[in-house]
């Protein structure tokens, strides 16, 4: 019997992915293991491995194919014995057109730009209301079996589509209320189109990657509790072991200040570990290991690859694995374990003359940590005004998981074994 290769699910929160590359065609044998074809998600490219063994009869999706979801046939394999003649599939879906580039169109006259702006910020139509729902199979499936009306549901996907997640945290049988009399329904997201005179932007159309960061970062915002907490760390200890460090490396081997200020998070977590904790809806999850997220800048986008249990390796260890995730970070080769979970983050932005800011919790996350730049301030000093290198640091907190007394004593941790770095070594 013919079998089915199915879209796989390389992460637990995909849902859909990009078909890149072919490594068969159709009449090539293939064994269990084999390389068949490379899929794109928005944050990494990888490699299929066939499962079974047989000959490709068809392939169902065709190269640069996007949007393709989990679980949909791409290709069929053939057992032994049987013919492709024999194996009735869907059409191969067409490669995505590269768009267009926007037309300039005389402005339009005032009447129809209001009508326009009008439209589009009218309120959308809510579930179940003449409109359609859309929701991933496996949502539809929880949904049933919890006796969920998806009407009921808010979804958090792509062009809000209801995903596993939204349906796990919906209560049964729970619908929607109305909005009391005398107050105005719920809008939907502004369309900044609206504002604008068509001709005078040119619109460039969000990628997976890009589309990913707003939804997650949207959710966290409206969804995790941010706190802030704001201390200053003197680097200047710090900065002269790094060069005494530096000067005995090799080639190669050279220890950045985010090295270190990776490994003092790290047993800055080990000494106040109810810090190294993720909210977990009735529970809260306290990790055995600090696995500590770089924030890497790419194109487009950022990606947080983790060093894995920080506390239990050296600078030099965490500086090669740092640059070696960073590197195969912005050429999309991270596996989904190298970015995925973690127990906290660290986003230094110190070198790109940013002294201070803020930055958003990464579910499923409850800390992290805004580095900014190191300058030259005045200090005092047991009464003396001194110039010190001076580092201002801040930690976005989740508050249903971490109370601003915790959140001090972290900082307070990662304070000292910063401006002292020979605490790192005890």
């Amino acid at each position: 019997m013919p079998i089915e290769i199915l879209m796989p699910a390389l992460s637990p929160t995909m849902e859909e992915g990009t078909l890149a590359k072919w490594h068969v065609k159709e009449g090539d044998e293939v064994k269990s293991g084999d390389i068949i074809a490379e899929i794109e998600t928005d944050k990494a490219t990888m490699e299929v491995e066939a499962v079974d063994e047989g000959r490709i009869g068809k392939l169902l999706v065709a190269e640069g194919t996007e949007g393709v979801a989990v679980n949909k046939p791409i290709a069929i394999l053939l057992e032994e014995g049987e013919n492709a003649s024999d194996v009735k599939a869907p059409e191969k879906a067409k490669a995505p057109e590269k768009p267009k580039a926007a037309e300039t169109k005389p402005a339009p006259d005032a009447p129809k730009a209001e009508a326009r702006k009008e439209q589009i910020l009218k309120p959308a139509p809510a579930n179940g209301m003449g409109s359609r729902i859309f929701a991933s199979p496996l949502a539809r499936r929880i949904a049933e079996q919890k006796g969920i009306d998806l009407s009921s549901v808010q979804g958090s996907g792509p062009r809000g589509r209801i995903v596993k997640a939204d349906v796990e945290s919906a209560k049964p049988g729970a619908r929607k209320t109305a909005a009391p009399s005398g107050l105005p329904a719920p809008t939907s997201a502004i369309d900044a189109r609206a504002f604008y005179v068509e001709g005078t932007y040119e619109e460039i159309p969000l990628d997976g990657m890009r589309k990913t960061i707003a939804r997650r970062l949207t959710q966290s915002m409206q969804e995790i509790p941010h706190f802030y907490l704001t201390v200053d760390c003197e680097l200047d200890e710090l900065l002269a072991t790094r060069k005494k460090l530096n000067a005995e490396a090799s080639e190669g081997a050279k220890l950045s200040v985010n090295d270190f200020l990776i490994r003092a998070a790290a047993l800055a977590l080990v000494k106040v570990p109810m810090a190294n904790v993720s909210f977990a809806g009735n529970a809260l999850l306290k990790h055995d290991h600090a696995d500590i997220g770089i924030a890497v800048a790419l194109d487009g986008g950022l990606i947080t690859p983790i060093i894995r249990a920080a506390e239990t390796k050296g600078l030099a260890e965490i500086a090669a694995e740092a640059k070696s995730l960073a590197e195969r970070a912005r050429n999309k080769k991270l596996k989904p374990n190298e970015f995925e979970g973690g127990s906290f983050s660290i986003s230094n932005l110190g070198m790109f003359g940013i002294k201070h800011f803020t930055a958003v919790i990464n579910p499923p996350q409850a800390a992290i940590l805004a580095i900014g730049k190191g300058e030259e301030r005045p200090v005092v000093h047991d009464g003396k005004l001194e110039v010190a290198t001076v580092m201002t640091v801040t930690m976005s907190c989740d508050h249903r998981a971490i109370d601003g007394a915790l959140g001090a004593q972290f900082l307070e941790a990662f304070k000292s074994f910063v401006e002292y770095p020979a605490r790192m070594l005890l």
